[in-house]
């Protein structure tokens, strides 16, 4: 139907407004995201939605999806492109909005339709767009549906159909908003700042949580599509301290903050202090293994080892099982395990029944975690955080490196760390004790002290972490470890942000 896309295209002419523009790395391992215009053109949007609906239909799945826009400039253009190659392949189109990914998530359970696609970057920089779709609620596509969507779409092999369509659902928001907040309200006061970063989920966030009783401070809540603050990613430091300075300022007692497409919740306690997610998991798998007693909660392999040696959990007879990172993979294996939750480093938490559906919310997550308060209230966060033995935790780092080098410089560093393993070699005179290479790989020493190096799955970055048990020097010994051997490869640049 459309022309094979390009790889590149000229802007400003007569193919650029022609001529599907898809460059191949957008395809990534289980969302799409290219910046937009110089990587994507409307006329490829229209391709991505024709191939996804022949996608759809090769699957055998009833023809009709859900889809939505986060809040950005050009997203409300780019989903409706999208929908026209969607009807062209034959698929009812239902669009719910503008919403937050789990409000998509949602509803395609509560209009009982199969599949979905949601228009986001999440919590990329300004510029960028994306599709995060699945056809089996509740996952996201996987490797193997990404890359079977983009040897369709750039093939040109997808196929129009006769028998699409298109219907606005009108205040699908209300529906959502009513399933999170149609229970009790909190028994005990609590204050909490709402930081929103003038993303998607300033238009949702204060209103549900005033709903449940919440004395809500709202920060940067207006939207505001150019971000003028930060961006909203509530793993980023500047927006973590725009709510430190908040909670100090208002005395609230917890500080909320929510990323772009609203699917992740960052925490400050009421000392203002940062909680990295792994750790906040650490507190609600204690909470909640208390209820479920037996409970299993999947790990992604960016997160503490607090997991498998904290006394409380073990004693809950908690098993842990520590995954790849990234929301299709982590939804995929809580879905497959029955555990009860999943927790990733980067904030996205799966909660499955009878919390959640399975797929990351980050208002669900933000209510888990007052549920967690208003289960302790003669408890501070900060004294449900000083409880945890104590570990020294980097945040995430993201070294630069390119789409089409980042897999091979990881396949090298896997190698050097096995081959020192398998050689009997030490770190800072430590035996490495376990490797861990389900995603990257995650190398651990004697003392418990671990660093981990991955690709990232959306953007042309690495991945490290590192964590100690020990001392924040042997915390800072792992990453001088780790990016010892980052730094023989040319390819990789500069951190986003560094210790």
């Amino acid at each position: 139907m459309f022309p094979v896309p390009k790889a590149s295209l000229e802007p400003n002419t007569y193919a650029y407004e022609t001529v599907p523009l898809v460059k191949p790395t957008g395809f990534r391992e289980y969302d799409a995201r290219w910046l937009f215009g110089s990587e994507i053109n409307l006329m490829g949007v229209q391709a991505l939605g024709l191939g996804l609906g022949t996608l759809i239909h090769e699957r055998g799945v009833r023809p009709d999806i859900v889809v939505g826009h986060d809040f950005r400039a050009y997203s409300a253009s780019i989903k409706q492109a999208l929908a026209n190659g969607l009807m062209a392949a034959g698929i009812r189109v239902h669009d719910i909005g503008l919403a937050l990914s789990p409000m998509a998530y949602f509803a395609q359970f509560a209009l009982d339709i199969p599949c979905v696609a949601m228009v986001t970057a999440s919590h990329n920089d300004n510029g960028w767009t994306g599709v995060k779709m699945g056809v089996n609620r509740p996952m996201t596509f996987g490797p193997d549906e990404m890359s079977r969507l983009r040897e369709i779409v750039l093939s040109g092999a997808g196929k129009a159909r006769e028998g699409g369509g298109y219907h606005y659902v009108r205040d699908f928001p209300e529906v959502y908003i009513k399933d999170l907040t149609d229970r009790a309200k909190l028994k005990h006061p609590i204050k909490a700042v709402v930081a929103c970063g003038n993303g998607t989920a300033g238009a949702f966030a204060p209103r549900i949580l005033e709903a449940l009783g919440v004395e809500v401070v709202p920060l940067d809540c207006e939207l505001d599509f150019t971000f003028p603050k930060y961006n909203p990613n509530p793993e980023d430091l500047e927006m973590l301290h725009a709510m430190r300075d908040a909670v100090l300022a208002s005395g609230a007692d917890v500080g909320l903050g929510f990323d772009g497409d609203g699917d992740r919740c960052g925490v400050v306690d009421d000392h203002g202090e940062e909680i990295f997610a792994d750790k906040v998991g650490v507190m609600l798998a204690r909470d909640l293994s208390a209820i479920y007693p037996d409970a299993t909660f999947v790990v992604d392999v960016k997160s503490t080892g607090l997991f498998v040696t904290d006394p409380v959990l073990i004693a809950n007879k908690v098993k842990a099982d520590y995954w790849k990172t990234g929301h299709s993979y982590m939804k995929r294996r809580v879905n497959e395990t029955g555990a009860l939750v999943g927790f990733e480093k980067s904030g996205h938490y799966f909660f499955n029944q009878p919390i959640g559906r399975g797929y990351d919310d980050g208002l669900v997550s933000a209510i888990a975690i007052l549920d967690m308060l208003d289960r302790n209230p003669g408890r501070k966060l900060s004294d449900l955080k000083d409880a945890l033995p104590k570990t020294w935790s980097s945040p995430t780092m993201s070294p630069h490196c390119a789409d089409e080098k980042k897999y091979g410089v990881v396949d090298a560093v896997v190698k050097h760390f096995e081959q020192m393993a398998s050689g009997g070699a030490t770190i800072d005179g430590q035996p490495i004790r376990d490797i861990v290479t389900v995603n990257g790989i995650r190398v651990t020493v004697e003392d418990g002290s671990w660093g981990l190096v991955r690709a990232s799955s959306n953007k042309p970055e690495l991945v490290v972490v590192v964590e100690s048990p020990v001392s924040e020097a042997r915390m800072h010994d792992m990453f001088r470890v780790v990016d010892g051997v980052l730094r023989t490869h040319p390819e990789v640049g500069a951190y986003n942000q560094s210790l």
